[in-house]
């Protein structure tokens, strides 16, 4: 018989261990177990870098916050699953405003003081203001960034969520309709869906494991809460199919589950169709505001610096048109991404396809700086003979004339066209300074160009693969379904559809699957899914892998349960791709417009701003205003031509550079923004259509941009002979 302290002493061993193995982290809340929190981290591990963030500088102090504000701060954080008071979110976004903003004042005040600033009106007279200025306006864009970020990661969340709450609706209703058991369909999704929604449905099972909820359907209600204001249509769907467990009659209970997948296919397409309408203008405006206007006042730059040279420099030109102009314009296309709704568009994983280590490899951007350095280097031929002892070292002039580089008849002007002034050289001003000068945007574009389609290309047409045994998978599944249902087992049926599907995409499919079974003695799943031989890592879709994943767990059922599930996919399939083409055709015109004025328009445009610029530039310089003094017969032209300093204006060199810069940065926003409209976050779509963009786009300015220079400038040339002979 044991004795009291024998039984004392087990308890104690035993439960110090299980107290170990439940115990909660203090520094995540408390609200967790540990097994909780290390499977927040494998989900997440981005999400956690913020909470370390949050947790030691954003625990410097406390700041109180309104009750309101705190309520919706704290139900971003929830859906985003960070372990973060609202308090120090806010006290992290005033902590970065406040770091970086008294640091652009020191960095500012030490410059002051090693240009010579010994008193304090020396200090002030030689404060770099410009500098101060941008810190303060990157500590607001900082403190705006930080503060919205749980918002951003919230969205981001339920963007990529909402994405998959249709194949989440299917698998339910899938497994629903040949066993009437909530928690084990919810287990079954969870499993065969891919994060980030299947880390929610997760999530409600550790919400019942820890004992915040005592049943799986009131963790469920509390978790479809949070899509209250963002997808009423998800959270109809859910409460359908659990009410299909109330049905006595086993007809009813089968409609009930149809009508909850009818309910989730209309909610997204009502919500993307409203979408397509809802975002024509602000796309517009995007296009107005951070492409033509900006484009057209570059027009007028070469002249107003002219006149106000003193204000106007080309560094101030490079703030405002490749920082300032692209962030608002980054804006301008984030809060058109937050209107899109989910559950349309999404991406297909390709981390087990053959072909994806040469997605990630590092060696496209070797091959591609290799091809592209020489054309940069030639660009900064001017700069590396204007601010470099180069030319000496190795005796050369500074400044070539076209007539001794054996191109009389380009005219006897300077190649670079340097201005000696007191603290060295000013300009260039030449016309061969800016053609060789358009060779750094072209060598730019190129280099992202001819990496990221090195880096796609291969994945591209294995997508496109896919795409097209997609389209031919609606009548297979329904050829399947109908095998099953004639008797065939899964593991014969492979052969006999691929027979039937001669010449087509799903033949190579099926055959492959049929393969495994047969010569590998693999299992169905094995067959399909197996991470080294499965016939789905060269078909890398979800639309196939949900629907096999659906025929192995229905057919554990019987073969009549699993014919009906693939018929009922089959269905589905078709539904889909219904919707699927009308919103492609909604949103054709726009992708297009979108995309003609990114690669045509707005290359035309600032291609003919750059031959402008060399013209006016090449007008101001020509003329040589000793041969109008005391000369009457040109009326008062002296002194209009005195308003315009040529020596302080900016050349056309350097503005060049920062339009070709600009058209890149333009490209690569509005590329992203029209991929994730169009497709959904969809990061080797965005790479790809980036290459070609960035390719046609910037051939289009180089050859423009260099057209109408040599034209306009031949075109001067021949009108300021007639005026001066």
């Amino acid at each position: 018989m044991v004795g009291n302290s024998d039984v004392n002493d087990v308890l104690r061993k035993y439960g110090a261990e299980i107290e170990n193995q439940i115990q909660t982290d203090s520094g995540s809340g408390g609200n967790y177990s540990n097994a909780y929190v290390t499977f927040k981290e494998e989900m997440a591990p981005e999400l956690t870098r913020y909470e370390k963030w949050c947790n030691s500088l954003g625990s410097v102090i406390k700041i109180n916050i309104s009750k309101g504000d705190a309520d919706k701060v704290q139900r971003q954080l929830e859906i985003a699953h960070l372990d973060v008071e609202p308090w120090q979110a806010l006290t992290l976004a005033v902590m970065s405003f406040l770091g970086f903003f008294f640091l652009g004042f020191m960095a500012s005040i030490a410059v002051a003081l090693i240009n010579g600033g010994t008193s304090i009106a020396g200090i002030f007279s030689a404060f770099p203001y410009l500098f101060f200025v941008l810190s303060v306006v990157f500590s607001l864009f900082l403190y705006y960034y930080v503060s919205g970020y749980p918002k951003r990661l919230a969205n981001k969340w339920r963007l990529k969520a909402s994405s998959q709450m249709v194949p989440a609706i299917l698998y339910l209703v899938v497994y629903m309709r040949h066993t009437a058991n909530l928690e084990k369909a919810v287990a079954f999704a969870s499993e065969h869906l891919e994060p980030p929604l299947s880390l929610d449905f997760k999530k409600v099972f550790y919400d019942v494991e820890i004992g915040r909820f005592s049943t799986i359907k009131e963790s469920l209600d509390n978790y479809l809460e949070t899509w209250r204001d963002y997808s009423t249509e998800f959270i109809e769907s859910f409460h359908l199919i659990e009410s299909s467990l109330y049905e006595p009659d086993e007809a009813r209970r089968i409609d009930t589950l149809e009508k909850s997948l009818q309910v989730i296919l209309d909610g997204v397409y009502d919500k993307m169709l409203k979408f397509t309408h809802d975002v024509r203008s602000p796309l517009t405006n995007v296009y107005m505001l951070g492409v033509v206007l900006p484009t057209l006042g570059l027009a007028l730059l070469p002249l107003a610096s002219a006149m106000i040279g003193d204000y106007i420099k080309w560094i101030h030109i490079l703030i405002l048109f490749n920082l300032i102009v692209p962030f608002l314009v980054f804006y301008l296309v984030d809060r058109v991404l937050f209107m899109r709704p989910g559950g349309y568009g999404e991406t297909t994983l390709l981390e087990q396809n053959p072909y994806y280590p040469s997605y990630i490899s590092k060696k496209p951007y070797f091959i591609a700086f290799l091809i592209c350095f020489p054309l940069i280097f030639l660009g900064f031929l001017p700069l590396i003979f204007q601010y470099t002892p180069f030319p000496n070292w190795f005796g050369l002039q500074r400044d070539y004339s076209f007539t001794e580089l054996g191109l009389g008849f380009l005219g006897n002007d300077k190649l670079f066209d340097f201005r000696q002034v007191a603290d060295g050289y000013a300009g260039p001003f030449g016309i061969g300074a800016l053609l060789l000068g358009m060779f750094v945007p072209l060598g730019i574009a190129l280099f992202f160009s001819i990496a990221y389609s090195e880096k796609t290309k291969l994945l591209i047409k294995e997508r496109d693969r896919t795409k097209q045994l997609e389209d031919e998978f609606n009548n297979s599944l329904f050829q399947l379904g109908n095998r099953l249902g004639n008797g065939v087992p899964p593991e014969l049926v492979f052969g006999k559809v691929a027979e039937s599907a001669r010449g087509l995409m799903t033949e190579d499919f099926f055959r492959k699957v049929d393969y495994n079974i047969r010569q590998g003695g693999m299992s169905v799943d094995r067959a399909i899914f197996d991470k080294q031989r499965g016939a789905l890592i060269d078909y890398p879709s979800d639309l196939i892998a949900t629907s096999m994943r659906i025929l192995i767990e229905s057919s554990k059922k019987g073969l009549k349960i699993a014919a009906i599930s693939l018929m009922s996919i089959s269905e589905y399939v078709k539904n889909i791709k219904k919707i699927t083409d009308r919103l492609r055709d909604l949103l054709a015109e726009i992708i297009s417009d979108m995309k003609s004025n990114m690669t045509f328009l707005a290359p035309l445009l600032s291609g003919i701003v750059v031959g402008l610029a060399s013209m006016i530039t090449a007008i101001l310089t020509k003329l040589d205003l000793g041969q109008f003094s005391g000369s009457t017969a040109f009326g008062n032209l002296e002194n209009i031509l005195q308003i315009f300093q040529v020596m302080k204006m900016v050349p056309p060199y350097y503005l060049q550079i920062i339009v070709g810069i600009y058209l890149i940065e333009i490209i690569f926003i509005l590329t992203s923004a029209l991929v994730t409209i169009d497709s959904g976050d969809d990061k080797l779509e965005t790479t790809n259509k980036t290459g070609k963009n960035l390719s046609v786009g910037i051939l289009i300015y180089f050859v423009i941009a260099m057209v109408s220079t040599l034209a306009l400038y031949f075109l001067s040339a021949v009108v300021l002979g007639g005026l001066t002979g």
